[in-house]
């Protein structure tokens, strides 16, 4: 239906979808909105095209920023927006098999969030020692005392935002980045914070070297949101806090949601906040368990 296309095309295409849905073709719009860009037969780039441009000649890097210190707020905008085709294709299969027996069959139905999982490489979030667990159905440590989630919970919590294409999005606890890249795909901007500077320096490496441009980082306490950003269609805390911090529930815009893990530190209950008017609605999405949200608005910081 499409032929075969440059990918300075596609990038053009991808660029004015983000900015004006409605003025990109039909078919082209359905494309991009239901994640299908992997399927698009494209000309690949020059390697002049897909090198980083901060990359040193002949170094073979390709997509890859050298790390750097956070900035207490990062945007993200690599030359080109446009995803590599086909991340990590020899774990492709094993990305399949990981949506279709642990996503779909426990319930998860979303097109959207199915085709953005099975695009993401999980290994890449994850130390080298662990990739080769990077698709058991549970979650793994990244250091710090930190964790990547589950695929499931990834997945159960993005589908709950019910993200679409021209949202704005909130998230606290950037982490390993890969609940990051999963919302990159869906909505139109990330805005993700973190404490952690060693995890974010991590984690922005690889929004980088998958190309991400719709996010935006921030080194500081999560619970206070980012108010000069707001008001968001979703926001998503990745981890466990005793109430939604309230400065979070006047940062939501009308219709828009909050995915929490809310309770104690030992076990939470997943909670789905939607705006009402004035006033919230809420329901419960089952037990899960997080790392606690190190906030004053949270859980505080244990004293040495």
């Amino acid at each position: 239906m499409f032929g075969t296309h440059n990918a300075a095309f596609v990038q053009v295409m991808y660029e004015q979808f983000l900015r004006d849905p409605a003025s990109v073709p039909e078919d082209w719009r359905v494309l991009f909105d239901n994640g299908q860009l992997a399927d698009l037969p494209v000309i690949p780039a020059t390697r002049a095209e897909v090198m980083s441009p901060s990359a040193a000649p002949g170094s073979g890097e390709r997509g890859v920023v050298p790390p750097a210190a956070p900035s207490s707020t990062t945007p993200h905008s690599p030359r080109s927006i446009v995803p590599p085709v086909r991340p990590a294709p020899e774990t492709i299969p094993a990305r399949k098999r990981m949506v279709r027996r642990q996503l779909a069959a426990r319930g998860v139905r979303d097109r959207r969030v199915l085709a953005t999982m099975a695009w993401v490489p999980r290994e890449w979030f994850l130390p080298p020692s662990l990739a080769g667990q990077a698709y058991r159905d549970g979650p793994l440590p990244i250091g710090n005392g930190q964790t990547i989630s589950q695929p499931y919970i990834v997945a159960l919590m993005t589908e709950a935002l019910a993200p679409r294409r021209t949202h704005r999005v909130l998230e606290l606890g950037t982490g390993s980045g890969y609940q990051s890249a999963v919302l990159a795909r869906l909505v139109r901007r990330v805005y993700t914070i973190e404490r952690l500077p060693d995890l974010l320096v991590e984690a922005e490496e690889r929004f980088r070297r998958l190309r991400l441009g719709a996010i935006e980082t921030r080194l500081g306490d999560g619970a206070a949101g980012w108010p000069e950003a707001a008001p968001f269609d979703g926001i998503l805390i990745t981890a466990a806090t005793p109430r939604v911090p309230e400065p979070l529930l006047t940062q939501v815009a009308p219709g828009g949601r909050i995915v929490a893990p809310v309770g104690y530190q030992l076990e939470q209950e997943l909670v789905i906040l939607e705006r009402r008017g004035e006033g919230w609605v809420e329901r419960r999405a089952g037990g899960v368990r997080f790392v606690p949200l190190v906030s004053r608005l949270a859980f505080p910081a244990e004293r040495p």
